[in-house]
């Protein structure tokens, strides 16, 4: 006869201090390099709803060697036009549950740490100055996690509204070692730029592609709809393209999918997913000259990675409230 299991339920507030940006990098790093050697992972599954609107999305992943496996699932819209995000992670051999994370302030975290690892794996390693697209939450995740993987020495950031724009260089001068400027368009946030990141939920293009110079790199990470493309056809062709899961391509790469209706590449466009680029099973940069695009949409893989790293750090630390499961055995019983 088996007993209850139980699992630590972990409030948004007791995780949101809990890791430093480049302890996320190193977290999501080791979930890709295991992606990359074949751990399980599938691209998220969104279902939309008309009435209300909104939209209930989900993904899993398993990660053998970290010991840990889950989902993040998210409602945004409906009713209270805000989101939720839930995060439940197993331990990968047992089954058994460890952890129930309340994900909402981890998000920019981990996703910002999935884009650090995308920069260091195909940007130039003398990249010095760093160009970002936006100014919320993300981009501030982005930006954070990336200053841990390259030296930057300036940093410009555009967005449409120059107070939010304004806003977010002072706060990003105070944290980081870098010059942060607002400037007033996207043309010249990416001209000298040596990586540019685009966070964003635009639907059209927030810069000209003719305009990247060579040997830029490019993170993506806000689109994850096939009608929306932060990227236009020109970057997509003129690039090395890096998705972080080659099968999510096909259901909610806008930007490619883009590329692909415009006719400019085809789907052997796609060069290797990132994890296989972490761990070397395809090579990444391969010139100085070489335009480079990781395409972050979001995956389990980095959700899964950092949430582990907080339920690991989260019970060292005495944080966190017990909750009981009853294992199939004893409560599956029809009764």
């Amino acid at each position: 006869m088996t007993s209850d299991a139980t699992a630590l339920f972990l409030r948004s507030d007791e995780v949101s201090d809990l890791a430093e940006p480049a302890e996320y990098v190193d977290a999501v790093r080791a979930g890709y390099r295991e992606r990359g050697e074949g751990a399980p992972a599938t691209p998220r599954t969104t279902l939309f709803s008309d009435d209300p609107a909104g939209m209930l999305t989900g993904y899993l992943a398993i990660l053998p060697e970290t010991g840990a496996m889950g989902g993040y699932t998210y409602a945004a819209g409906f009713g209270e036009r805000d989101a939720h995000f839930s995060l439940p992670i197993f331990d990968s051999q047992s089954g058994a549950p460890l952890a129930v994370l309340d994900g909402a302030s981890m998000n920019p975290h981990k996703t910002g740490a999935a884009g650090a690892v995308g920069v260091d794996a195909l940007a130039r390693r003398d990249a010095s100055d760093l160009a970002v697209i936006g100014s919320g939450a993300q981009a501030r995740g982005q930006v954070r996690a990336t200053a841990t993987v390259r030296s930057f020495d300036r940093v410009e950031v555009y967005s449409p509204t120059a107070e939010h724009r304004e806003a977010f260089a002072a706060e990003m001068n105070d944290a980081l070692d870098a010059t942060v400027a607002a400037v007033a368009s996207s043309a010249a946030a990416i001209e000298g730029a040596d990586v540019v990141i685009t966070a964003t939920d635009a639907s059209e293009p927030v810069f000209d592609g003719d305009l990247l110079e060579d040997g830029t790199h490019v993170t993506a990470m806000g689109q994850y709809h096939p009608e929306k493309h932060e990227l236009d056809a020109t970057t997509i062709e003129r690039a090395k393209y890096v998705p972080d899961l080659r099968e999510r391509v096909a259901n909610d790469a806008g930007s490619f999918l883009n590329a692909l209706d415009e006719g400019v590449v085809d789907e052997d466009h796609v060069h290797a997913e990132l994890g296989d680029v972490v761990a070397g099973t395809a090579p990444g940069r391969e010139s100085p000259d070489e335009i480079t695009v990781f395409d972050s949409g979001g995956t389990a893989i980095e959700t899964v990675a950092a949430g582990y790293m907080l339920y690991e750090r989260a019970k060292s630390e005495g944080r966190g409230e017990e909750i009981e499961f009853a294992p199939a055995s004893e409560a599956l019983t029809g009764r």
